[in-house]
């Protein structure tokens, strides 16, 4: 394979263009596309195909940018690691996948004593569907997997579970629409508009069975797999949303929402998981004792 060809691709892909990918290269939309066609012409696949005036990725396509993407990150990888090597420091670096169900900040707060740690560290951080970051630490890609749920044991990975700490889960809205609410809580959520987590979420069948039992019928106006999203419409007024309760004071804050009450019913676990049983990466164990003391501990 001539790997220039594929970098062309890969530019273009990248740039969603022949022009804009021109640019970037210093070249001629022709010579770019008849390298793209070399590239197609070689593996015997069409890679684009034309969606009006637009380039669009066939099938093909997206399984070689997913390859591309990986042969041209190992490239600066090595680049990396070599000018390391030449100037005499060692940079750690750390591979970790975020589960998209957990909140950022509290990834943050998790995230950030990994570069606390003695030596120089180079984070690099992923967001995804659980399964599939498992996928990428299987095939060790990724050092950690941060999530609010276990390995489960029907999972094929061989991986290990590092319970990092629990926390309960408060109810926010604006003031606004605070004073709209009837009643103590949680009773004054009967009727009341709501954004709530989305189903990938550990909390979402802990907060349907909670409803139930304690008999409240909000108006659920919004369902979100992203909690930035979520918050985002709360402080507006949207509707109540609810959030872990160690990020209360921080969420009051920056948002300028009020707590309308607290639930220890409700609890939202998290982990980290590797494929270590002891822990032994510096990165991992800074998370995990930070974790355990300062975050959840306290």
């Amino acid at each position: 394979m001539n790997f220039k060809h594929l970098h062309y691709f890969w530019v273009t892909a990248r740039a969603g263009g022949i022009m804009r990918a021109g640019e970037q290269l210093h070249t001629t939309p022709q010579t770019l596309s008849g390298q793209i066609k070399l590239l197609e012409e070689w593996l015997g696949r069409k890679l684009f195909r034309k969606s009006g005036r637009q380039l669009a990725l066939t099938d093909e396509g997206r399984l070689a940018l997913g390859y591309a993407d990986q042969i041209f990150a190992l490239g600066a990888e090595l680049e990396d690691a070599l000018r390391q090597a030449r100037s005499g420091q060692r940079v750690l670096e750390f591979r970790v996948g975020v589960a998209d169900s957990v909140a950022k900040s509290v990834a943050y707060r998790l995230l950030e004593p990994a570069l606390s740690v003695a030596e120089p560290v180079r984070l690099i951080g992923s967001e995804g569907k659980f399964p599939d970051l498992l996928a990428q630490l299987a095939l060790h890609r990724l050092d950690l997997v941060i999530a609010d749920e276990p390995l489960s044991r029907r999972m094929s990975v061989k991986a290990f579970n590092h319970a990092l700490g629990t926390t309960t889960m408060s109810f926010f809205c604006a003031p606004a629409l605070k004073a709209q609410l009837k009643g103590p809580f949680p009773q004054c959520l009967n009727d009341a508009p709501m954004l709530i987590q989305g189903v990938a979420s550990s909390v979402r069948q802990q907060l349907e069975g909670w409803l139930t039992q304690h008999q409240i019928r909000p108006r659920v106006v919004g369902e979100f797999d992203d909690g930035a999203l979520m918050t985002a419409f709360g402080r507006e007024g949207r509707g109540v949303f609810m959030s872990p309760a160690v990020l209360e004071q921080e969420t009051v804050a920056q948002y300028g929402v009020e707590v309308i009450g607290r639930s220890s019913e409700l609890v939202e676990e998290f982990f980290a998981v590797s494929v270590e049983r002891r822990i032994t990466h510096p990165c991992v164990a800074a998370i995990t004792q930070a974790a355990r003391g300062r975050l959840f501990g306290a």
